[in-house]
């Protein structure tokens, strides 16, 4: 497994042409509350980018779901979460949410993931207060075999966002 910066995690989700699978598995994200707290402006500048990169990539054709593992009762920053959901939702990205009640039976990745035009899997790695620590990147055919059907495991059984509400 190769370790890779930022950049070259950014360029290999935008360069998906044909799919892009993300698994999230955290309940909440620091750079993310740490964005959202030193400047809200700014985090809805990226928020809106992140909408448009959405669309343009739907208007491409690439298929792009997202899968968001959820502890029940939901966080303040999974409630913020599921709001903005709504708009990479209309933007074109099919995006489910997996309670961890539902997912007790499935084996599922240590880390984040995105699975990319179903060749190759990346990892995010995290740190213990919620920072990005790292990405880990493998095109191993057994590895992203198993990426995958994990993915469409927690797919079949994820609710998909028009029919989720958070629980308070």
């Amino acid at each position: 497994m190769e370790s890779i910066s930022a950049e070259r995690r950014n360029e290999l989700v935008a360069g998906a042409t044909a799919s892009r699978w993300k698994l999230e598995l955290r309940d909440r994200y620091g750079i993310d509350i740490s964005r959202r707290a030193a400047d809200p402006e700014a985090a809805n500048v990226v928020r809106a980018k992140a909408v448009e990169a959405t669309a343009a990539r739907a208007a491409a054709g690439v298929e792009m779901r997202r899968i968001k593992a959820i502890s029940e009762p939901v966080s303040e920053y999974m409630r913020g979460a599921y709001e903005f959901s709504s708009q990479l939702v209309e933007a074109g990205e099919d995006i489910r949410w997996l309670p961890r009640r539902l997912a007790s039976s499935l084996f599922l990745p240590g880390n984040d993931m995105f699975v990319i035009d179903g060749a190759f899997v990346m990892f995010n790695l995290h740190g213990g207060e919620d920072a990005p620590a790292g990405q880990q990147w493998d095109d191993v055919p057994a590895l992203v075999a198993q990426c995958r059907e994990a993915f469409e495991a927690a797919w079949a059984v994820a609710v998909p966002h028009k029919d989720y509400t958070p629980p308070a």
